[in-house]
């Protein structure tokens, strides 16, 4: 029979274990100091006080006073879960608890687990906290009478129908001593350092008898209020069921004929270009007819702050203030965001307050935050599946290395986007053009023409097709037409 699951204090904790621990077995909680176990398991001894069963955490290196405090800065309270701090006898200042002669390894070991067996027995608890293992691999001396014991403590509480964490700070690995195998469950906790930033954390599901659980990296973060689990986005899990819509205009007509009639919903669209070229413009321009039309919006930006966006939008006639809630701006600092913490967010923007339009601006700040290019691109496709499958166009902006001639990117997302804009720069009479082209709509037609555009006051202007303008695949665009065919500057 599959034992019933218990809440381990974290619903997205919950979700990757498919239904939190198993009830009346032992898991295992692993990490080095630091990672967050501790708050980990106070939130567990916390979910289980609040449904009004018993919760018992028994502490072999930390006082009640330092639980208390620990708790205290995350704003909680330990009432009502018994705290059972541990001291073996020969540290004791109870004089009835001292001995004259020095305590040999086997009657430390022993007393120590008799006192937490006497204590439990009492108390009858049916959700316990054992912090740490290691000073049983202290007491124990090696690594065969240190498993004996843990597998003797593993059926005293599975005796009793504790749903039991055991908790290893990983201090000292021993291979002979592998508890893995003991255990019904395995939950590892690991910090990775970066050069500049915070530090990445990420917890591991190894083992978990009897359950589809999700395996693989999930991010996590420690703030006031505990650890916060962010579990690893599969697309497939969400399946498509959006409702059938208009494509989106942006309500340029020339920009919506380069696009065949508009951007199709459920897409994704890459506008590259050099810095400078109008590609946060251009996204812009698709939100706020967006927001016209009743929609909801979402602009991330990793490069942009909030006082600089709505300034350059306001000099554009574009006036976002006015729609309230249904556009959201949020600013990223990639150095302190992990990349599972941003899916979290893009899921929570979509699913709970609706956003049909998502922006990132840019790829560059995004990647930053990923440890490694190709992680990137694993976590980028299944992002943007996930939001093509809730019906979101999703506009990705990602600079060029260069302003006129050959140009270079940092990553190549041309493969995973619906469509592309390339947007460039030209030479002209003397002044610097701007000049766009859709290169790929992978839903349909597209218009093949390269046509001028201009950022003004007013907003963008789109101009008719550059017959006469070459060189633009090549990277060191041409213009070799008369005047007449460009956009008279305003």
């Amino acid at each position: 029979m599959k034992p019933a699951g218990i809440a381990t204090g974290s619903d997205a904790l919950d979700h990757i274990l498919a239904g939190g621990y198993a009830k009346g077995r032992v898991h295992l909680l692993e990490g080095r100091p630091g990672s967050g176990k501790t708050t980990l398991a106070m939130q567990f001894l916390m979910a289980a006080r609040d449904r009004g069963e018993g919760a018992l955490y028994v502490s072999l290196s930390e006082g009640r006073d330092e639980l208390l405090d620990s708790a205290a800065t995350h704003g909680w309270s330990l009432e009502g879960i018994d705290i059972y701090e541990l001291i073996p006898p020969e540290l004791s200042l109870d004089p009835s608890q001292q001995q004259s002669i020095i305590y040999s390894s086997d009657l430390e070991l022993g007393e120590t687990v008799q006192l937490v067996m006497d204590h439990v027995q009492r108390g009858k608890p049916s959700c316990v906290v054992f912090d740490s293992l290691s000073d049983i691999r202290l007491l124990a001396g090696n690594s065969l009478r240190y498993r004996r014991q843990v597998l003797a403590l593993k059926h005293f509480f599975s005796g009793l129908g504790c749903t039991t964490i055991f908790v290893d700070d990983l201090t000292e690995e021993m291979d002979d001593a592998n508890l893995h195998s003991l255990v019904h469950g395995v939950i590892r906790l690991e910090t990775t350092p970066v050069v500049y930033g915070s530090n990445r954390r990420r917890l591991q599901v190894f083992k978990m008898r009897g359950r589809p659980f999700r395996d693989g990296s999930h991010d996590y973060i420690i703030r006031t209020g505990g650890v916060e689990v962010f579990r690893r986005l599969i697309a497939n899990e969400h399946v498509e069921g959006f409702v059938e819509r208009p494509p989106a205009e942006s309500g340029i007509e020339s920009l919506d004929s380069l696009f065949g009639g508009g951007i199709d919903r459920g897409t994704s669209t890459l506008i590259m270009g050099p810095a400078g070229s109008g590609k946060s413009t251009l996204a812009m321009q698709y939100l706020i007819k967006a927001l016209e039309r009743g929609e909801s919006a979402l602009f991330i930006s990793f490069d942009e702050t909030r006082r600089n966006f709505f300034r350059r939008a306001a000099g554009l006639s574009m006036d976002f203030a006015q729609h309230g809630d249904r556009f959201r701006f949020l600013q990223i600092d990639p150095a302190e965001l992990s990349p599972g913490e941003l899916s979290s967010l893009i899921r929570h923007q979509v699913e709970m307050e609706d956003k049909s339009a998502v922006v990132l601006d840019s790829l560059s700040g995004y990647q930053n935050s990923m440890p490694a290019e190709q992680f990137m691109l694993l976590q980028m496709h299944e992002l943007l599946t996930y939001l093509n499958q809730q019906g979101v166009i999703t506009f990705l902006i990602l600079a060029q290395h260069g302003l006129v001639g050959q140009m270079q990117s940092q990553v190549d997302l041309t493969y995973l986007s619906d469509s592309v804009l390339l947007l460039r720069f030209f030479e002209a009479f003397g002044e610097l053009k701007r000049a766009l082209s859709v290169v790929k709509k992978r839903t349909g037609g597209h218009e093949a023409s390269i046509r001028e555009y201009q950022i003004t006051p007013e907003g963008v202007r789109v101009g008719d097709p550059l017959r006469t303008f070459s060189g633009v695949l090549t990277g060191v665009p041409t213009f070799v037409g008369g005047s007449g065919e460009l956009l008279n500057t305003l």
